[in-house]
């Protein structure tokens, strides 16, 4: 009931209304975790884009490319959605300095941490995530440590490591596997930001709002580097394929996947939306298997004990 008030009136706007809510507890919190479901399943699409496109572009500037067409796109739909006059009382400045301290430094280090490493690494090094958003809301929300809540968290775990384990084979360390938990710990801090700082905003104008900071950090970024270093991109392979995947990647990836986990996270909270990650592993492997690799049924087993995680966590003793 407290998210849903507060999402009704805030002075920097007008009322933000979600049609997606119904008078059933029970339904839109089964609402909620389809919407971190297809959040994490969309983006997951991104890694084997990410696998295509860093042989003719750097980290940085596949970022700065991604970021740009995400936002564009969410500030393209956000005006024609919702006017002018919502986009000019925002709080921009709030807004965009989240998405550039947490969604753009995030984004960034993790296409880092593929570079080094590979796709299915970054997405179960990327189960630290739950940790740290339940952390946070112990730590700034006075959520209460359950024993259901670390039941689930400790299922949730164990599931994205029984599909990574029977999928991939060894965890890699170092370099990569320290960017994707800097890039999880920015990326669940900016979450929870967005939709605790950003009350008055639709999901939409959340996502947005965030995603143009994030863009305008790291085309700043990439201007300064290409002026010292070169562009990053080469031009010479880079061709109509590589465009494909780039929106792929910058708009369903990004823009259609931040939306839905924002939605998520302003219903469930960061903590228990982000138990959701430790499925992304099945989800990118699960991708890889439809492109031609091998498929096995232990992967399955992994997803749906996170899920059954997932279920425990939201059990009773919830507190928010």
């Amino acid at each position: 009931m407290r998210r849903a008030r507060l999402a009704e009136t805030h002075p920097t706007g007008p009322r933000v209304t979600d049609a997606t809510l119904s008078s059933d507890p029970e339904q839109n919190r089964l609402n909620a975790n389809l919407f971190c479901v297809a959040a994490m399943m969309v983006w997951a699409v991104g890694f084997p884009m990410v696998a295509q496109l860093l042989p003719v572009m750097s980290p940085l500037a596949l970022t700065a490319a991604r970021l740009a067409l995400g936002a564009l796109s969410l500030l393209f739909f956000w005006l024609a959605l919702e006017g002018a006059g919502t986009l000019a009382r925002a709080p921009w400045r709030r807004g965009m300095l989240i998405g550039m301290i947490g969604f753009g430094a995030g984004a960034y280090l993790m296409v880092v941490a593929q570079s080094l490493t590979d796709g299915v690494t970054v997405a179960i090094t990327s189960s630290a995530l739950p940790i740290i958003g339940i952390g946070l809301e112990c730590l700034l929300d006075g959520r209460r440590l359950t024993l259901a809540l670390v039941a689930g968290l400790a299922l949730s775990l164990m599931g994205g490591l029984v599909t990574y384990a029977n999928g991939i084979g060894h965890l890699h360390v170092g370099l990569g596997a320290g960017a994707v938990l800097l890039s999880t710990g920015l990326y669940c801090w900016a979450s929870r930001e967005t939709v605790k700082g950003l009350p008055g905003l639709s999901p939409l104008g959340q996502t947005a709002i965030t995603l143009a900071g994030a863009s305008l950090a790291t085309a700043t970024a990439y201007g300064i580097t290409a002026l010292w270093f070169g562009t990053g991109v080469d031009t010479a392979a880079f061709d109509w394929r590589h465009m494909g995947y780039l929106a792929l990647y910058g708009f369903g990836s990004l823009a259609v996947s931040q939306m839905l986990w924002i939605i998520g996270v302003g219903r469930l909270g960061v903590g228990i939306a982000s138990l959701h990650i430790n499925a992304a592993p099945f989800y990118v492997m699960l991708l890889f298997a439809l492109g031609g690799a091998g498929w096995n049924p232990v992967q399955l087993l992994g997803a749906l004990i996170v899920g059954a995680g997932v279920l425990i966590a939201q059990g009773r003793g919830r507190s928010t």
